[in-house]
């Protein structure tokens, strides 16, 4: 009775570790495969592209399209934390992050330094923000305007000086300035009429901040379109993680998620923008 009772156990076992590897197949993961931890750097206040400081749960349009990636890749556990830009470049050069985001645009050096999946995570819009009765549509209407100065060597400082280039009858008065003045205040600047309008990507909430103080600005249609994209601390272990995240960002765009995202949070679509 003994051995019955025994042979049973046994087919038992073998027959819930046996379910269980059919579970962890079908969830993406072999049986007896870790479940890698990956550590993303996100914007921490950059509403609604991402916002969330240390110790809080990012949220806005990133940190849920990189849930959605989570969801198809699930021998990763994405760890998200919000921090400054500075600390974003840093913490991923050094291997602190594996993966960072926060609306960056593809350059020969970061391409140099990092992976960068060819699937882009959106598209950055570069709008004009001017008060409503000034007339500003478009980049040559800024000719003889006060515009608000560009961070010197950032992505809106480059395109103005692209468009300048590409635009030489167009004449503009542009200023690069160091960072450190947050964008809001520079609404309030062009509110005030100390300058006649602000050039800038409309994903860092720009909308949200006119809305909510009642200005009288409003947004051109898009100037310029750049995609963005993930950066991925560059290790042997993390190309894998990069041709992963690279095939299912393709997936999320082709079955209607980025779009979905961008509508939600940014009260717009994007898919076609990206180049």
């Amino acid at each position: 009775m003994s051995a019955i009772k025994s042979s049973f156990s046994r087919r038992y076992a073998l027959a819930v570790v046996g379910g269980i590897a059919i579970a962890l197949a079908t969830a993406g993961i072999s049986y007896g495969q870790t479940v890698r931890t990956i550590k993303i750097a996100t914007s921490a206040e950059s509403k609604p592209l991402a916002w969330g400081a240390l110790g809080v749960e990012p949220q806005g349009y990133e940190p849920d399209l990189l849930r959605a990636i989570n969801a198809k890749l699930p021998q990763y556990k994405f760890e998200m934390e919000g921090v400054s830009d500075i600390a974003q470049e840093t913490g991923l050069a050094t291997g602190k992050y594996d993966i960072a985001v926060g609306g960056y645009y593809k350059s020969p050096e970061r391409a140099k330094q990092f992976f960068i999946p060819e699937n882009p995570m959106g598209a950055s819009l570069m709008k004009i923000y001017s008060k409503k009765a000034s007339g500003i549509k478009e980049m040559k209407d800024l000719v003889g305007k006060r515009i608000v100065p560009t961070t010197a060597g950032g992505g809106t400082y480059k395109f103005i000086m692209n468009w300048q280039k590409e635009n030489p009858q167009y004449k503009l008065d542009v200023t690069a300035s160091s960072a450190g003045i947050p964008y809001p205040n520079r609404l309030d600047e062009v509110q005030n009429g100390k300058f006649d309008a602000l050039v800038l990507p409309s994903n860092l909430g720009e909308q949200t901040v006119i809305d909510e103080k009642k200005l009288d600005i409003v947004a051109s249609e898009p100037v310029f379109s750049n995609n963005t994209y993930m950066l991925i601390h560059n290790s042997d272990e993390n190309k894998v993680l990069a041709d992963d995240v690279n095939k299912v960002l393709k997936e999320l765009k082709d079955d209607g998620t980025i779009e979905k995202l961008s509508q939600k949070w940014f009260g717009e679509g994007i898919v076609k923008y990206i180049k």
